[in-house]
């Protein structure tokens, strides 16, 4: 009996661990029971059927199908001699040529939905593992069609395999300590409180040094990174170290940071690379290590390799407010769902890509078991949308609610006011797939080079201050008087940005010229042209001064629009005239704007304060005004189309603003003055631009375009920034910032610093799709400098041309994310992505996860310290780097010197590459130039110049499979 297909969403299914201790820890008489299918009690429409073959006994189960959803089900009788943890080993067979899921109750309590991946055919038949704890007696295991599954599958039958008195863990992925194999003077205690199980691990005392070990029992279902929980307790008020192992081989130290005292407990995270099937996870005390802790528990997870789960899936959306991931309440779909809405504030934002703008619908599945209806906040780009109501019931269910979204990247918020309820996706009709690497960019790019031109194309060229060096691409295209460059428009647009140079003014202070721009022949207009806010000379930081010479940071950009144009329409760029000896031309984006967005309803408009646009009067307390009233009225403050003209930061707490939109409001400085300083929470600035006046680097004499504690729930969304001293500068005590769709251009210093300091912590703050272009520091860095930056993140993001320092540089802190960047053409004393200990920040503690990024044409050459940077640098400098960095999914191509550099002569483990390729190196592929340990697997090396592999310091690099190239 062939089950119906049925065609809807595809459940995203992370790997099942079979939670039974395994070979060679598991006993020699675990006794294994096979109770047919056919011999259970069946309802709902479940059926015995033999009409596929390889089934066990007389035939097997058929009838979940869809016609029976919710209701087919299989009981099976099972009887425990005794009391302990046995596991379930399910035959099914699976042709739908994906993941189905059942739910499994026992005794009728305790649902749980487990997963059942594709088999080969219908003939094919697999075992999907599950363990439970069942007390002596008779049981009654059932497998159903739960209205939250996706079934048709046929079941054969259940293998039941009683384990030995405390074998394995209780159930799913946690193995308890206690119930370990225990060597070397390790045994079970219970003379603190807290712990899970029936006890702890005690022994690890400097007594047993060099012999104390638990090792536990793992199987896997399938290949691929997993992360490894230690959780443990240690009350001796400093750091101290164990060792981890897998298969016998020890990948590296472990940092067990200081707990409270010995009744609390923490999780140190590891990660590391399994294959399929049975192996050994041993933590150890070693001769090298201080030990001296107690250890409770390992927890076994899949980490997701691809992209994160979605489009919709709750869990990878921004949290804050105290929304959290959950998985106890089966039935959801991906790894999990969000929960805590029951606070108020607490919200859940996702993005969302669409096509073109409208009114669409949003489905929200959740689950509401509180007994009353849950209300929720909705809000769209940070505009009040209404609320979704989420009924009462006893399982998983949906609502829909109408949403106005925009053509290219939204957000959509769901906001708690007050009654939890469970939010597991949030998937809008209509939405396009995001790009997979990097921001999904609202223009398309077109570099010059690969124009038509009767100009000269620059050869390319990566040497510190040439301009070919600071282009994307390493080329570009100069065009004297007369000449042009010329492109075809692949996609319609009414709005473009050129990014140029032309060369200073022989006093510094910049010269102007114009650049003439046609459509189809027949010219549009001139585009403006500057030196002013280029051309730095001199050493660090930096002046204006042409005869200190080192001349350098030569492109700005311009912007314009040009009127509705078709795809196909030919863009001419053309040096009509003008004093300039040459326009050098880099690339032209090309886009769609929109008409300027009318205010929200309700708003306050800063023009009702005093501010007036385009005259040049100075707006700075009209709008002040008008953002403490907003505040006071809680009522949202709009600043219409025009430029306005400010000469010092203006402070924001509590307010909503909104521009017209990017192309339409322009927050002007004056005098390296301007921008908005966050002094606390709830804030939201979008749709505008701020552009400063900034024309060489002044740390203290500049303000940023955004800075300041940004406390919780705030959100930047489709913000433009230029010529500031940075774009960005979250500061210590914010916590819950979500800026995406940021474009930050021609900074003098970084493009975003996630700063903390003064012993105050910076928490969850998260850049995402946003573009970042000629960065004069770090396009993107957190610096951790005296408190941690904690569980923030650089995700999909475009970095292009940063002019000094990284792509990414991480500093120190907690937990931080950089995952699914694109990132190139770094220029000098560069990395595409850097982790690192420089400027003697907060040590490293927790996983730093560096997951899915491409680097292209990075890595940089430091000139004073006459040093080459890898395109990946793992650095450090001032502190070991002791604790979890996983690399994974990395793609380095055309790196300028080394692919991946670890340095410098201090300690670096934890350390771990999977799925890593560098694809044409400089020098070495991979350089290493520290102490410590690393493991590396399916990792390739080709194109490397020196060769793939330089190890000078002897540092231990523990090689896993797939590896090849060095």
């Amino acid at each position: 009996m062939k089950p119906t297909r049925r065609h809807g969403r595809r459940l995203v299914t992370l790997l099942a661990i079979t939670a039974l201790a395994l070979s060679p820890l598991a006993p020699a008489n675990a006794a294994t029971t096979r109770v047919e299918a056919e011999r259970a009690t069946l309802s709902g429409g479940a059926v015995v059927a033999t009409d596929h073959t390889g089934y066990s006994g007389t035939g097997f189960i058929g009838g979940f199908t869809d016609a029976n959803r919710g209701s087919a089900k299989a009981a099976f009788t099972v009887a425990a001699p005794a009391t302990g943890n046995y596991g379930l080993g399910l035959g099914y067979a699976n042709g739908t040529g994906s993941a189905r899921t059942l739910t499994l109750t026992v005794d009728g309590a305790s649902p749980r939905q487990i997963s059942l991946p594709a088999t080969a055919n219908w003939d094919s038949w697999a075992t999907a593992s599950t363990t439970v704890a069942l007390t002596a007696g008779s049981h009654s295991v059932a497998y159903s069609f739960g209205s939250a599954d996706n079934g048709n599958v046929n079941v054969d039958f259940l293998d039941v395999t009683a384990s030995s008195p405390g074998d394995g863990p209780a159930a799913g992925p946690l193995f308890e300590a206690e119930r370990g194999t225990l060597s070397g003077g390790v045994v079970v205690a219970t003379d603190h409180t807290g712990f899970t199980g029936t006890g702890f691990v005690g022994g690890y005392t400097d007594g047993n040094k060099g012999g104390a070990k638990t090792a536990f029992g793992v199987s896997t279902t399938s290949a691929g990174e997993k992360s490894l929980g230690v959780r443990y307790a240690n009350g001796t008020g400093a750091v101290m170290t164990l060792s981890l192992y897998v298969d016998g081989t020890k990948l590296r130290q472990i940092s067990l940071p200081a707990t409270a005292n010995w009744d609390t407990w923490a999780t140190a995270t590891e990660s590391a690379t399994l294959t399929a099937g049975n192996h050994t996870v041993a933590i150890a005390f070693d001769s090298t290590d201080s030990g001296n802790v107690n250890v409770d528990s390992l927890t076994v997870t899949s980490v997701v390799v691809g992209p994160p789960a979605g489009p919709g899936e709750a869990e990878s959306a921004f949290l804050s407010g105290g929304a959290t991931v959950g998985n106890s309440t089966s039935g959801f779909s991906g790894p999990g769902y969000v929960s805590g809405f029951g606070t108020s504030g607490a919200r859940l934002v996702r993005t969302v890509a669409m096509a073109n703008a409208g009114t669409a619908t949003a489905t929200i599945r959740f689950n509401n078991s509180g007994g009353a209806s849950r209300t929720l906040g909705v809000s769209v780009n940070g505009r009040d949308a209404g609320t979704a109501t989420l009924t009462s019931g006893a399982d998983w269910r949906t609502t829909t609610v109408s949403v106005p979204l925009r053509a290219g990247v939204n957000t959509l918020a769901l906001t708690g006011n007050g009654g939890d309820a469970l939010v597991d996706s949030v998937v809008v009709a209509n939405e396009t797939a995001p790009a997979t690497r990097g921001a999904t960019l609202p223009y398309t790019e077109y570099e010059a080079e690969a124009g038509s031109t009767n100009g000269s194309v620059l050869a390319a060229d990566r040497t510190f201050k040439t301009v070919q060096s600071e282009s994307s691409g390493r080329r570009a295209v100069r065009l004297t008087t007369g000449q042009s460059v010329s492109i075809t428009l692949t996609k319609p647009a009414n709005a473009v940005v050129v990014r140029y140079s032309i060369p200073d003014s022989a006093d510094g202070a910049g010269q102007t010229a114009p650049l003439a721009l046609y459509t189809n022949g027949a010219k549009k207009q001139d585009l403006g042209l500057t030196s002013a806010f280029s051309w730095v000379y001199g050493n660090y930081p930096y002046t204006n001064t042409p005869s200190e010479g080192n001349a350098h940071h030569f492109y700005d950009e311009t912007r314009a629009q040009i009127g509705d144009q078709p795809a196909g329409t030919v863009v001419k760029l053309q040096k009509d005239s003008g004093s300039a000896a040459y326009v050098d031309v880099d690339l032209i984006d090309a886009e769609v704007a929109p008409a300027a967005a009318a205010a929200p309803d309700g708003a306050l408009n800063v023009t009702s304060y005093g501010a007036v646009p385009n005259n040049g009067s100075d707006a700075t307390a009209a709008i002040r005004s008008a953002i403490a009233a907003a505040s006071a009225q809680n009522k949202p403050l709009f600043i219409p189309a025009g430029t306005f003209r400010i000469t010092a930061a203006i402070n924001v707490a509590n307010v909503r603003i909104f521009g017209a939109g990017p192309w339409h409001t322009v927050i002007q400085g004056t005098a390296n003055r301007g921008g908005f300083f966050a002094t606390g929470g709830n804030v939201t600035i979008a749709d505008l631009a701020i552009f400063g006046d900034v024309r060489s680097r002044l740390d203290n004499a500049s303000d940023a375009a955004i800075e300041g504690n940004f406390g919780t729930g705030s959100l930047l969304q489709n913000v433009w920034t230029e010529h500031t001293k940075v774009g960005m500068w979250p500061d210590s005590g914010t916590n819950g910032l979500y800026a995406v769709g940021m474009r930050v251009r021609d900074t003098f210093a970084d493009g975003v610093n996630i700063h903390a300091k003064d012993g105050i912590a910076t928490t969850n703050v998260r850049i995402d799709q946003s573009s970042f272009r000629n960065t004069g520091d770090d396009a993107l860095a957190m610096f951790s400098e005296s408190a941690a930056v904690t569980g923030s993140a650089y995700t999909f993001n475009t970095v292009q041309s940063p002019l000094l320092a990284n792509g990414i540089g991480v500093y120190g802190g907690s937990g931080n994310r950089a995952e699914d960047n694109l990132i190139s053409d770094t220029v000098t004393a560069s990395a595409g992505i850097a982790i690192s200990t420089r400027f003697n920040p907060i040590a490293f503690s927790g996983t730093t996860s560096v997951r899915r990024n491409t680097l292209l044409r990075t890595g940089g050459y430091e000139p004073n310290w006459n040093s080459y940077f890898g395109a990946l640098w793992i650095y450090a400098d001032t502190k070991d780097i002791t604790t979890p960095v996983v690399v994974s999914d990395m793609t380095i191509t055309d790196s300028t010197y080394q692919g991946i550099l670890v340095s410098f002569q201090k300690t670096v483990t934890g350390l771990s590459f999977d799925r890593v390729t560098v694809n044409g190196a400089g020098t070495y592929g991979i350089e290493l130039n520290a102490a410590g340990s690393a493991s590396i697997s399916n990792t390739t090396v080709t194109g490397a110049r020196s060769g793939g592999l330089l190890n000078s310091t002897g540092y231990t690099l523990n090689r896993g499979s797939g590896n090849s190239g060095f």
